[in-house]
């Protein structure tokens, strides 16, 4: 499943956790180690740089985060970012320089790319959003199956098992999402892709396309 792989989704010098994706295939082999990962990088930062916010919470001292934004550990803001009014981060969370979480988003279990943005009431878990992608207002992943089974990623025939229960979404880099729409869990977006507002969204979407619904999935001119 050539699409679904760390190195046609994700330029890794656009993120502080390249080291985590070391010797996988595919992003998701990456959500189970992104707690301990945290808290391996988290005291190695430069102190001039990051300051520490409590147990296993490393803040950029460029970031912007409001009084009114919750922060739990296992967390690393990489510089520049900005965590908005009534933010919440569950923790085991990188946000990337630039980045934007923003009002009443929460985050949990996920690594933010450079310069991402959920800027509106999303709900991102299980996740990881690759440079320069975008969530429009009221996007979220779903990352547990209604029968709470193991989640597989599909592409066409073939099916890759993850052994994972809990799963949302992997956005290549520059990827848009429309408003409203729900990634569901096993979603794997390529590249350059754009998705219309209020899709419902599973399975593998190649790169540069545009994905109206499941039967409209259309190349890029």
């Amino acid at each position: 499943m050539e699409t679904a792989k760390i190195s046609q989704l994700y330029d890794l010098g656009e993120t502080i956790a390249a080291e985590l994706f070391a010797g996988l295939t595919y992003p998701w082999e990456a959500l189970p180690k992104i707690s301990d990962f945290i808290k391996k990088l988290g005291p190695t930062l430069d102190p001039e740089v990051y300051e520490q916010r409590g147990e296993n919470i490393w803040v950029a001292k460029s970031a912007t985060v409001a009084p009114t934004a919750f922060l739990n550990g296992p967390l690393i803001i990489d510089e520049d970012a900005e965590i908005r009014h009534c933010a919440f981060v569950r923790g085991n969370a990188i946000v990337g320089k630039g980045s934007v979480v923003g009002n009443s988003t929460e985050l949990k279990n996920v690594v933010i790319f450079n310069s991402v943005q959920v800027p509106h009431y999303n709900y991102v878990g299980d996740s990881i959003l690759g440079y320069k992608s975008h969530m429009g207002a009221g996007s979220i992943t779903s990352n547990v199956k209604s029968d709470k089974t193991l989640v597989v990623v599909k592409d066409h025939d073939e099916k890759i098992e993850t052994g994972l229960k809990k799963f949302g979404a992997m956005l290549g880099d520059y990827v848009e999402v429309g408003c409203n729409s729900v990634l569901n869990p096993g979603t794997v977006i390529g590249s350059h892709t754009n998705v219309y507002p209020l899709s419902s969204v599973r399975g593998v979407v190649p790169a540069n396309s545009i994905y109206k619904n499941r039967s409209e999935v259309v190349e890029k001119r």
